[in-house]
């Protein structure tokens, strides 16, 4: 087991192949920051300037990683539109291996531990019917504002890339991969889509690339005239 320490980039590898392996069996119970994508995004963003902030822990059985758990403690960040915002309350992402989940138990600990007296807020998946259970235990209870259309949710949508039509674009309109564009230009266009955000486009890119067996994506449209304006849009991949 792992101290409690800032996220590494060694670390989030071990993190994604843990998002693979639960994907794999029980995809309904990858946690909506445990994805394989999501993580190399989470960590990219806001390891630079809040990785003190963003401490970790892992748990081992044998040679593999079987849980984790990231928490984001209160602190004061910048946005991109040079805005200051004061976090007062800690968040925990945290993902267990289902043939593991006794473990939820010392992850609690370890996170009512390391947040000590900040408001602490956590979403597990609904679909897990044990985890839920072992949060309640320890006193954590569902906030009803985030049950709404209007809370904060996430929702696993899945459907095998066979069935998908082959898309037909508007005339003068032309699909191009991040690979194309580049890196760059397809960290700006996540950047401008989803503003403010604290995001460094190598910051990301050391991270690991956004793309699994489960990932969301942003798409922009292009036209024929060079520019590059942004269109916001998320689903899953698979």
């Amino acid at each position: 087991m792992a101290n409690s320490e800032p996220v590494t980039a060694a670390d989030v590898r071990l993190m994604q192949g843990l998002a693979q392996r639960v994907t794999a069996t029980r995809p309904e119970l990858v946690n909506g920051d445990a994805t394989f994508g999501e993580l190399a995004w989470n960590r990219g963003r806001g390891h630079a300037a809040d990785g003190a902030s963003w401490p970790c822990r892992l748990w081992f059985s044998g040679g593999d990683l079987v849980a984790w758990g990231w928490t984001r403690l209160p602190r004061r960040v910048r946005l991109s539109d040079g805005s200051v915002k004061d976090v007062s309350s800690a968040y925990l992402a945290y993902q267990v291996h289902p043939d593991h989940a006794g473990l939820v138990d010392e992850v609690i600990d370890w996170y009512d531990g390391t947040a000590a007296d900040a408001e602490r807020t956590v979403t597990p998946s609904a679909a897990d019917g044990f985890a839920p259970e072992r949060w309640a235990a320890h006193g954590y209870e569902t906030d009803p504002a985030s049950l709404g259309d209007t809370g904060s949710w996430t929702q696993l949508n899945e459907r095998d890339l066979g069935d998908v039509e082959q898309p037909v674009l508007p005339e003068g309109f032309r699909f191009r991969t991040a690979d194309e564009a580049g890196p760059e230009a397809a960290v700006r266009a996540h950047l401008d889509a989803w503003a403010p955000r604290r995001t460094r486009p190598r910051a990301t890119r050391a991270s690991g690339a956004r793309r699994g067996t489960a990932a969301t994506c942003t798409c922009w449209w292009r036209r024929r005239t060079g520019r590059w304006p942004p269109r916001r849009s998320c689903g899953s991949t698979r």
